[in-house]
Formats: structure tokens, C-alpha cells, sequence
């Protein structure tokens, strides 16, 4: 991955990649009502703290299928992506909006378990339902907004060089159960478990906000797309170092069935909902980080001077691929 494109306006620069570039045009038509777009949420002051904003949309047969998860996983699922990018913020969950496209043929009782589904991710997160929608359409759609709010926001732009590049959790698990669905396999249980009911890292958020983190993003599309936008929003070059990224075992066993390097397997696949964080190169807190947030937190990359990004396995450049809705 090369390079990144000037954002046109004030905000944050975006990564390569043919969904960003209808963002970048996005951004343009909007002129002075869109500035300050390219980060994981909306900000705005309120007293001596910031209102953070997201929404996330999941859509069937392109996030989910009904006859890979409930429709309560669904719910939660859905729920649980958009609260992500509080995390990434370094925000606390304040509620959320969830607005439903509900089949014509669905019943009352399958629209109350989505529902509940998100309602136990909004609890989870220590944040209530506020309120939402509901419209017909041809296929289930949840689209959720997210408030949060947060003294100390941490965007996607502040890395520096001499920074060094930070993961939490293990990668691939998601992708690990994609795979096996799309071969007509039933998922490990712990793969089914990362992709129908991922955890957003919100407690892990905060910390790291309150420890220094310097920039964050979490990683929806994959490390392999999503570490670009932090380096184009930070204007720095990212060096990253496959060997080292954490893997879950479910995502190692799917890998090697399909004879696919398995940092390259983990990296490549989308919807982990892990942090990436840059840090100060003195940070030395990791082991606190673990005893307080109970996940791993471990060293994959740095950051230097100039653009774009650089993915090493076995000490040689290797080119990746992030997810792309418009690839």
C-alpha cells in the first residue's frame, strides 16, 4: 500500500481505496459543511468534554447471513460494530439509535430478537437504547448511532515518527469463520464466536487515552486497509511487522487449510474490532494494560517520517488487501 490522497478541506486525511475515494468526493460536495470529516467519530465540545458521534450500517447478504447467525447475534453484532468506534476514540458509551429495515414477510417476534440482541451490546457497553426507526424494505437492515463522550479524544491523526504501532487482542478470528461458511463448513466455536459477537474494546479505549495513545483506529476492515488511514490522517510513514501480529488459533488452523500464510490470513481479514494504537517509543505499560483491560497488547510496527505504509513478513515487503465494499 502506497501513499495517501489529500483530503480536500479541513479534517483528517483518508487512506487509499475505492470506497474512500467516493468519501474524498463526499467531503468536496459538502465544502464547509463537511469539515472535519475522516475520523472514526463525529466530535463536538460540550462543557469541558466532546460529544463523540458514529453510525454503522449492517446490511444482509453483505454483513451477515440468516443462515449463519441469529437474528439476536444480528442485533448485537451490529450494535457492537458501531460502539467500536467510540473505543477508537477513547470514549465512554453514552447510548445508541437503532434504525431497522425489517423484511415484509418478517415476523413481530424475529424484529423484538434483534432488537434484543442490541439491547444486550448497549448494556454490555454500560449504555442505553435512546431510540430509532423502523421502515419495510427487501432485506434486513440495522443501521446504529452511537453517542459517546470523552475529555480526551484520540483521532486517527495524531502519530508521530519514532511512534511505535500497538494491536490489541488477536487477529483473525472473523475472517476465520467467513471462510469456513463460504466453503460450506461449520465454523471453530471460537471463530463463530469473534464474528457473530465481537466485544467493542471500549474499556481498552479509554485506557490507552489515558496512557498516551497518540492515535487510534479500530480495525473494522482489517489491519491490512485500515492502518493506511492512520497513517494518512497522522502524515506518517507505517512499517509493519507481520510476524509479529498476534493470531488467534481458530484463525492459524483455517489459514493452513487454505494453504494461506497465516499473518497474511489475519491481516487481510476485516471485522476483529481490535484497537490499533500508536504510542510514545518509551511507553512501557503493556503488562498494566493487561492486568487492567485482560487482553493482550503487543508491538507490530513504527512509525517515520513520509507516507504510506510498508507490511514485512520474514523481513520482505508483502502487498495486501483490506476489505472493499466497492472493489
Amino acid at each position: 500500500m502506497t501513499g495517501s490522497v489529500p483530503l480536500p478541506g479541513p479534517g483528517l486525511a483518508l487512506g487509499p481505496g475505492p470506497e474512500f475515494d467516493r468519501i474524498r468526493k463526499i467531503i468536496g460536495l459538502l465544502g464547509p459543511q463537511g469539515n472535519g470529516l475522516g475520523d472514526d467519530c463525529g466530535l463536538f465540545p460540550e462543557g469541558d468534554e466532546f460529544v463523540a458521534v458514529s453510525t454503522d450500517v449492517s446490511v444482509e447478504g453483505v454483513h451477515f447471513r440468516r443462515e449463519w447467525i441469529s437474528l439476536e447475534e444480528t442485533g448485537w453484532r451490529a450494535a457492537a460494530s458501531a460502539l467500536s468506534d467510540l473505543a477508537a476514540e477513547g470514549a465512554e458509551a453514552i447510548g445508541l439509535l437503532c434504525a431497522v429495515t425489517v423484511p415484509a414477510n418478517a415476523s413481530e417476534p424475529e424484529l423484538l430478537q434483534l432488537m434484543a440482541g442490541v439491547s444486550g451490546a448497549a448494556g454490555a457497553a454500560g449504555s442505553k437504547v435512546l431510540g430509532g426507526d423502523l421502515a419495510s424494505g427487501p432485506g434486513w437492515s440495522v443501521a446504529v448511532t452511537v453517542v459517546g463522550r470523552t475529555r480526551a479524544p484520540v483521532t486517527r491523526g495524531g502519530a508521530q515518527p519514532g511512534d511505535r504501532l500497538w494491536v490489541t487482542g488477536a487477529l483473525g478470528g472473523a475472517r476465520a469463520a467467513l471462510e469456513a461458511w463460504l466453503l460450506g463448513r461449520e465454523p471453530l466455536p471460537g471463530a463463530r464466536a469473534r464474528f457473530a459477537h465481537p466485544e467493542p474494546r471500549l474499556e481498552a479505549g479509554r485506557w490507552l487515552a489515558r496512557h498516551g495513545a497518540r492515535a487510534m483506529i479500530d480495525l473494522s476492515d482489517g489491519l491490512a486497509g485500515d492502518v493506511g488511514h492512520l497513517a494518512a490522517a497522522s502524515q506518517v510513514a507505517v512499517e509493519i511487522d507481520l510476524d509479529s501480529v498476534p493470531v488467534t488459533p481458530e484463525a492459524e488452523e483455517e489459514a493452513k487449510r487454505l494453504g494461506i500464510r497465516v499473518q497474511q490470513f489475519a491481516a487481510e481479514g476485516g471485522e476483529d474490532y481490535e484497537l490499533l494504537v500508536a504510542l510514545p517509543d518509551r511507553f512501557a505499560e503493556a503488562d498494566g494494560f493487561v492486568s487492567e483491560c485482560g487482553i493482550p497488547l503487543t508491538p507490530i510496527g513504527k512509525a517515520a517520517e513520509g507516507s504510506g505504509v510498508i507490511f514485512l513478513l520474514s523481513r520482505r515487503p508483502i502487498e495486501l488487501k483490506g476489505f472493499n465494499h466497492f472493489g
